[in-house]
């Protein structure tokens, strides 16, 4: 990612690797919000040093967590040993399945993931699983009225921020999100939602 040398092609398919081997919000959502917070442009010949910026904000975002991973690992090796074998609930944050978790979200909609950069995001959910009390959403902290979503059947609220089902359907079964905005994949993979100074492409998802 930091050679200079290699073709950009190449540089980013090695993000893409990155991205693929620690995602806090899922790899299509961490990848969109790469996308943002590096300002990476939709030519990376604009800009090559995007890259640079959003594989290390993801970098340091991945040392805090394998910091709070260790320390997870000892206490559960401390915890066996003491013959209590039962995987503490609920299970740590990496943990969590985004396909039929509260963020299933950031999956149907990658462009619903928190703004926190991935750092804060890290941290956050590092004091919540050490039983800090934060105030709002837990994902991304946003303290505004819940959105009320409809299930066909039942009714969800959503954090208005991110989109994270902070209060789930009755009949206890995760739904997926049907997002407002119509999108493709491929066009966010290509950064149409960018434009080349690294701005947001007002025009997104049209054209």
């Amino acid at each position: 990612m930091h050679d200079a040398r290699l073709l950009l092609r190449r540089r980013h398919s090695a993000l893409r690797t990155c991205v693929t081997l620690f995602a806090p919000y899922g790899f299509r959502a961490t990848y969109h919000h790469l996308t943002l917070s590096a300002a990476m442009p939709r030519r990376l010949e604009a800009d090559p040093d995007a890259l640079v910026r959003a594989v290390e904000e993801l970098h340091e975002a991945r040392m805090l967590w394998l910091a709070r991973a260790e320390e997870y690992a000892a206490q559960r090796r401390a915890d066996k040993r003491a013959g209590r074998r039962a995987v503490p609930n609920p299970r740590p944050w990496w943990l969590r399945s985004s396909w039929d978790g509260p963020d299933r979200a950031w999956y149907d909609a990658p462009f619903r993931h928190p703004s926190l950069r991935l750092p804060e995001f890290v941290r956050r959910q590092n004091a919540i699983m050490g039983g800090a009390d934060l105030p709002g959403c837990p994902a991304c902290g946003d303290e505004r009225p819940r959105v009320s979503n409809s299930t066909g059947h039942g009714w969800v609220e959503l954090c208005r921020g991110c989109a994270r089902v902070l209060a789930p359907c009755p009949c206890g079964q995760r739904h997926r999100f049907v997002p407002e905005t119509p999108f493709n994949w491929n066009g966010i993979w290509r950064r149409a939602h960018m434009r080349d100074d690294g701005m947001l492409n007002p025009h997104w998802p049209a054209g």
